[in-house]
């Protein structure tokens, strides 16, 4: 099948790289589509831009993969929203019904728990802004295509950390690194793992449901985690402080639903995942 990948950095480079290794064509919409690697087509394209290029004929799966260009609402609008719309007006245009719509999204859609669990059946309820934008741009995209054979399917990743995405080991290295006070839940998930989800989901049978929940197999509090990094690199356990407000807000999400699907985590948990980076496994796409 032809898989179009609607922004294409490093997660959807490495899913493009997982669904080509699969014998899917892969046609990957960027800014600078000379960064791409050959197993994917690249071609020029600004989400931003209503002007978008023709959409492959055959197209059976489209995957939105989109960054802000900076962490202001009006930025994650033109993103997500604006973007989101610019490649359905797209579809439409060129008269193209794929088979499903993926959109990656965030946990961030459900805000602050208290420490509580969050699974698809929990209501959104975001509290700042990029939860509201991306929680909007789900809404849009299926609204859209409600009444078509294409299926909206939105993936709600936690913090993805990977190659090149070591902000904590980087905390940890340089002393900066503070262990909260009280317990504060984070929901993670490796790169390669999340690019796995995309893959999965995109072409699974039977169609898969509206929502799933992208991180590992633990909801870890943030001390756990740093105390771990800092063992790993054989460093003194960062010291208990005002860490500032969760990022995130504070909650417990389960993927059970990603895994009753049949998908297997690479990195269940982040041990695993984050001994694999202190490796100096794999590459961070340009």
């Amino acid at each position: 099948m032809t898989v179009l990948l609607a922004g294409c950095g490093d997660l959807g480079t490495e899913a493009g790289l997982r669904f080509a290794a699969l014998g899917h064509r892969v046609v990957g919409w960027r800014r600078s589509p000379g960064k791409l690697p050959p197993a994917i087509e690249g071609v020029a394209a600004d989400l931003a831009s209503a002007d978008l290029p023709p959409v492959p004929a055959d197209t059976s799966a489209v995957v939105i993969a989109v960054a802000a260009d900076s962490p202001t609402e009006d930025a994650y609008r033109a993103a997500y929203v604006e973007g989101a719309s610019h490649v359905l007006d797209a579809l439409e245009r060129d008269g193209v019904v794929p088979r499903r719509v993926l959109f990656v999204s965030s946990t961030a859609v459900y805000g602050d728990a208290g420490g509580g669990r969050v699974d698809e059946t929990t209501v959104a309820a975001p509290g700042g802004f990029s939860g509201r934008v991306l929680l909007e741009a789900e809404d849009l995209i299926a609204s859209r295509l409600a009444g078509t054979a294409a299926a909206p399917v939105s993936l709600r990743l936690g913090g993805i950390y990977g190659p090149g995405r070591t902000r904590l080991i980087d905390q940890v290295r340089g002393g900066t690194a503070v262990v909260p006070e009280d317990i504060r839940y984070t929901n993670r998930i490796h790169r390669d793992d999340a690019a796995a989800a995309i893959v999965h989901l995109a072409t699974m049978e039977p169609a898969p449901a509206p929502v799933y929940i992208g991180v590992d197999n633990e909801a870890a509090d943030l001390g756990s985690v740093l105390r771990f990094l800092a063992a790993e690199m054989k460093l003194p356990a960062p010291a208990v402080g005002d860490a500032g407000p969760a990022r995130g807000g504070n909650k417990r999400c389960s993927s059970a639903l990603l895994r009753a699907s049949g998908f297997t985590f690479a990195f269940p948990t982040f041990r695993e995942g984050y001994r694999d980076v202190l490796a100096g496994n794999g590459v961070r796409h340009p």
